[in-house]
């Protein structure tokens, strides 16, 4: 889904109203009715609803809410932050269809008034006084009505963005911002909804009628939702067999680090490989076998340390024959012969490869190396291995995420996903997408390498697809740490967690695609 700027948000209004014929009057009866149906489905417990409007269009909006939620039989009182001679367009359309008689508020004794405390007092609000279209700071009746939601203890629903917010934004907000616990946005959503730092739980994109062919984004910028990877995990044909799902070959493990190899392999397998082979130093495969037995290996030469040697080139090249992925690093180990060999095997293969970890540090220094022209080439790294192979300072990549990740995918023409908080997936041509799953309790050893399986998995299915499938490996990766989250908190999560609630993850993205909301952010 693609984000867009408030510019480009009117811009896609005004065309769907002036090109296609549905009128702006409909497109606010649409977001409103959207807001009141999340609120009401939401909160159906709640028994007053307390919405405040400014005088623009955010305000026409929370007009809706109203009368939709009162249709609906709930019981609901109005704030509106101006005179009612002032609203123009559609706003003044609506006002004028309210079924409730709005408690107007011109001044601060206004505010302090027992008609608008009753609608602070509330047990849901509704913040409809400023929306995507708003530059900071806020000031005056508006900054004091925001002050009193935040002083409540009622939830708060935002229409389109939180009060007092930049949309532009991608991090921290200044000056007076309404906190929310929803946010229900229309068609796109925008910069701070996605990378915005105000608080909030869901963000909730709600369809409301503008035409696809009218949403065009200057940004290069998309959030993955279930919408977009869901084809492809949906139901298999009944005579499927395992050649038609692709062989997964890991080339990692080294003495003291197998675990890694085999949570590779086996994620592979989970996410629907056809088959996985661990291409490891003789000594461990045993280790590496006794894992999972689903799990086939290959022996390559090894290193006095244990890792595999430059010595295992030849063997390799038999033992890649008829493999569809490699994904090269888990446990891998930083000995400078095996490096050697991660760069040999790299620059030879013309097939798809994931490269992590120790496979990714053996480029240090060497990333005119690393060219993906004509092949699938997907790196996976962390900040600081972000932060070795291109030279700049850990502190640097995490300040420019987005356009290090466009400038690295298009310089050695492959496909960057660069992990952390709001992981960061970017294509040559400079495309990028952002990826709202995930959470702390996955900041523990070896969930790369489930994610380098997962990634290796789903390019081995998906042949013809392969940037859907990064990005369906990189969402569903996320969403297991969210279910393992919530089943085990943050604190006790291990990586092989992951593992196990994968099929449940798998079953949230197909009931979601099929939701009349896309909803991102926890």
């Amino acid at each position: 889904m693609k984000v867009v700027t408030s510019a480009e948000m009117r811009e896609i209004d005004r065309i769907t109203s002036g090109q296609f014929g549905v009128p702006s009057l409909r497109l606010m009866e649409n977001a409103g009715s959207a807001v009141a149906e999340f609120a009401g489905s939401s909160y159906p417990d709640a028994k007053t609803f307390g919405v405040i409007c400014g005088k623009g269009n955010n305000g026409g909006d929370g007009f809706v809410v109203a009368r939709k939620l009162h249709e609906a039989g709930r019981e609901v009182l109005l704030l509106l932050l101006a005179d009612p001679a002032e609203l123009r367009g559609d706003a003044a359309s609506n006002f004028a269809k309210l079924p409730v008689k709005a408690v107007i508020g011109k001044s601060s004794g206004d505010l302090k008034s027992d008609s608008a405390r009753a609608v602070f007092n509330c047990d849901i609000l509704i913040d409809a006084i400023l929306g995507t279209g708003f530059r900071p700071p806020v000031s005056g009746l508006y900054a004091e009505a925001i002050a009193k939601i935040n002083a409540a203890s009622s939830p708060v629903i935002a229409v389109d963005i939180p009060s007092g917010a930049d949309a532009e934004v991608m991090g921290h907000q200044t000056g007076a911002v309404a906190r929310a616990d929803a946010i229900v946005t229309f068609t796109a959503p925008r910069p701070a909804h996605i990378f915005g730092d105000f608080a909030s739980g869901w963000t909730v994109i709600a369809r409301i009628g503008s035409r696809g062919e009218a949403i065009r984004s200057a940004l290069k910028l998309n959030v993955i939702t279930p919408e977009d990877i869901a084809a492809l995990i949906g139901p298999r044909p009944s005579d499927s067999n395992k050649g038609l799902y692709g062989h997964v070959l890991v080339v990692g493990g080294s003495l003291g680090k197998t675990g890694a190899a085999a949570m590779a392999g086996f994620s592979a397998l989970r996410v629907g490989a056809g088959l996985a082979t661990i291409a490891a130093p003789r000594s461990v495969l045993g280790i590496i076998a006794g894992y999972h037995p689903e799990l086939m290996t290959e022996p390559l030469e090894e290193t006095e340390s244990g890792s595999i040697s430059a010595r295992a080139q030849e063997a390799f090249e038999g033992i890649a024959e008829k493999k569809t992925v490699f994904a090269i690093g888990p446990g891998i180990s930083r000995h400078p012969e095996t490096a050697k060999f991660v760069r040999e095997v790299v620059k030879k293969s013309k097939s798809p490869i994931v490269l992590d970890a120790d496979g990714l540090n053996a480029f240090e220094g060497k990333v005119d190396e690393l060219d993906g022209r004509g092949r699938t080439l997907v790196l996976t790294p962390h900040p600081g291995e972000m932060a070795r192979l291109t030279g700049l300072t850990t502190a640097a990549i995490q300040r420019d995420r987005i356009n290090v990740a466009r400038a690295f995918a298009g310089e050695h023409e492959l496909i960057i996903v660069l992990k952390g908080d709001r992981t960061i997936v970017a294509k040559p041509d400079g495309e990028a997408w952002v990826n709202t799953t995930g959470n702390p309790g996955m900041a523990t050893g070896g969930t790369g390498d489930i994610l380098t399986g997962m990634v290796a998995g789903l390019l081995a299915q998906n042949p013809q697809r392969e940037f859907e499938s990064v990005l369906a490996a990189v969402y569903l990766h996320g969403l297991a740490g969210d279910i393992a989250r919530e089943n085990l908190g943050e604190h006790s999560m291990v990586a092989t967690d992951l593992v196990k609630v994968l099929p449940e993850a798998f079953q949230r993205v197909r009931a979601s695609a099929a939701e009349k909301w896309v909803k991102i952010g926890d």
